[in-house]
């Protein structure tokens, strides 16, 4: 038994450190955006209102706009290797709790203060972790690959799996500039697909979600006006009825909830699982 507790708080002293490298922006602006959805649909990018919109927002467009020859600006940011969180094994996972019953417990366990940004962080990230799924949803979060793909394969069923994932080429400092779609976005038909998002913690954990049937994936080849070239990942939510009013994609995009599909790309830390042939 103690030599478990030792294990963990190696693991979870571990993480602190990486999350002590990312800056406090970076985390304070996933705990706001986080606030942002508390309920129906994971917000992963929102912040103010429609003037002062974040810069991290241009990320959504209209199922219209896929059309080779579009431009539009977007963000795409790229995070360094050496301070990303690493998912961890199963084994370390499972010696770590992972419920917000006990928060204080682990805000001890790594001296955090409490109401600290990190803290804050943390806290949402549990909650999200915590909220049951809309009609017709499946969701989980996984802190492990192990967990991820038996998740994954228990929504798509037991089949063959793939990642898609966007591939971000000789991208400089600038994060949001201009794009255009280079050809015609090549639409990937599978019925089934669970989407997975990073979230704020000491460690990664995602935030996985599927809706079988109402979702359809793209990929597509961007230029950048910097010369920059992004192989993007797009989804697009064909059925928006149980999204939150005040979900910021209606912000960016106009529209309510149901009114009309929303898309957006993926960032570069993100994964969408289909079935693989």
């Amino acid at each position: 038994m103690a030599s478990s507790s030792s294990s963990a708080c190696s693991f979870i002293f571990y993480a602190l450190l990486l999350i002590q490298l990312c800056s406090a922006r970076e985390i304070v602006d996933k705990n706001q955006n986080n606030d942002q959805k508390e309920e129906n649909h994971i917000d992963i990018y929102g912040k103010n209102g429609v003037y002062d919109l974040d810069p991290a927002l241009n990320v959504f467009f209209h199922v219209n706009d896929l059309y080779s020859g579009k431009k539009m600006p977007i963000y795409f940011a790229v995070n360094d290797p050496s301070t990303t969180p690493r998912l961890l094994t199963r084994e370390q996972s499972d010696l770590i709790p992972f419920s917000s019953k006990k928060l204080a417990y682990l805000l001890e366990l790594i001296s955090l203060v409490e109401g600290s940004p990190q803290a804050l962080a943390m806290e949402q990230t549990l909650k999200q972790c915590e909220l049951e799924a809309t009609p017709g949803e499946t969701r989980f979060c996984a802190s492990s690959l192990e967990s991820m793909l038996d998740s994954t394969r228990g929504i798509l069923g037991m089949v063959k799996i793939k990642a898609l994932t966007t591939n971000i080429r000789n991208l400089s400092s600038t994060l949001l500039q201009g794009y255009t779609f280079l050809k015609e976005p090549l639409e990937i038909n599978v019925s089934d697909m669970v989407a997975c998002h990073t979230m704020a913690y000491p460690y990664a954990v995602y935030y996985c979600h599927g809706q079988k049937g109402y979702n359809r994936v793209f990929e597509i080849s961007l230029g950048g006006e910097n010369g920059n070239i992004v192989d993007a990942i797009a989804v697009c939510h064909m059925d928006t009825s149980m999204w939150d009013s005040d979900h910021v994609a209606f912000r960016v995009l106009g529209g309510q909830p149901g009114s009309s599909p929303v898309c957006h790309f993926l960032p570069a830390d993100n994964i969408v699982w289909i079935p693989s042939p």
